[in-house]
């Protein structure tokens, strides 16, 4: 979309960069402004930067509190970043830890440190199962139990002071003997109206990206996608995700599933967003859920 504030902006921005609405409901024209632009104009001049509008608004507006709020929400940045390996000499030295979703840890580094010991750790302050924590570091798996049978250490894997070690939470194990599983991501619509939270898995074959399932793409007859599942009456939306297992490219190594946000500034806007899982042929039981909890500033 491009922006229509042609004197200050005229640029082609994403869609979630626009105003959901307008800022005021005198304004008799499509929302065809980006919000830093909106928001700058309405601060500036007191009026819709709309070409032909020029309806007055008022600066504490609540449309113009909540594009602020918007804004200011919409490009994420986390504290954490990557850490260059240094030898610090006597000064304490750490190993870094970031989730997909922006959590971050750090941990006093120590060659000896086992990798049990590094997930107890991240346990104890992000407070995520052992069982569910994935750490990889320049693109390997970190496991438990060294090919020796003893306890890995981060010295075995080349871990260095200050490095940073990448974590997947894995939400879901699929036991070998299930074929077809399925992922039904339910959510509410924001206060605003109608917003799509779109479910989208991305497959990998070790580290290759091998392509993109989503309401848009569908890579592989073996993973199927819903597309948008909407009631406006109830204001819950709906996407299905359908895996084949068995039927995947021998390739495919890794799933990822992902959620993102359409026009909202993150998960947090969405109501009770949530999801099941299940075997396919028994959608009755459930293998577990999730609300996203952790993620709902992300």
């Amino acid at each position: 979309m491009c922006c229509e504030d042609v004197a200050v902006c005229n640029q082609e921005k994403l869609s979630k960069e626009f105003a959901p609405d307008n800022a005021s409901d005198e304004c008799d024209h499509a929302s065809l402004t980006c919000l830093r632009c909106l928001v700058n104009s309405v601060e500036k001049n007191g009026k819709c930067p709309y070409p032909g509008c020029c309806q007055e608004i008022r600066k504490n507006c609540e449309q113009i509190i909540l594009f602020k709020e918007i804004l200011a929400q919409m490009f994420t940045k986390y504290e954490t970043t990557y850490s260059p390996v240094v030898d610090s000499g006597s000064e304490e030295t750490f190993i870094n830890v970031i989730g997909l979703t922006g959590e971050s840890t750090r941990i006093k580094y120590t060659p000896n440190i086992t990798i049990r010991e590094l997930k107890q750790h991240i346990h104890h302050t992000l407070r995520i199962e052992t069982s569910k924590q994935k750490l990889l570091y320049e693109d390997r798996e970190m496991i438990n139990t060294s090919p020796k049978g003893r306890s890995a250490t981060v010295g075995d894997y080349d871990i260095k002071a200050n490095a940073t070690v990448s974590m997947v939470v894995c939400l879901y194990s699929i036991p070998e003997k299930f074929n077809k599983v399925v992922f039904d991501l339910y959510w509410g619509y924001p206060y605003f109206g109608r917003d799509y939270l779109n479910a989208s898995c991305l497959m990998y074959s070790g580290t290759t990206f091998y392509g993109v399932c989503d309401f848009a793409n569908e890579p592989h007859p073996s993973i199927r996608h819903s597309g948008d599942i909407m009631d406006n009456r109830n204001r819950i939306g709906h996407h299905k995700i359908e895996v084949c297992i068995h039927n995947m490219p021998s390739a495919i190594t890794h799933l990822f599933f992902t959620l993102s946000a359409w026009k909202s500034p993150n998960l947090s806007k969405y109501k009770r967003p949530s999801l099941k899982f299940y075997e396919a042929s028994r959608p009755e039981v459930s293998l577990g859920n999730t609300t996203f909890t952790h993620a709902k500033h992300s």
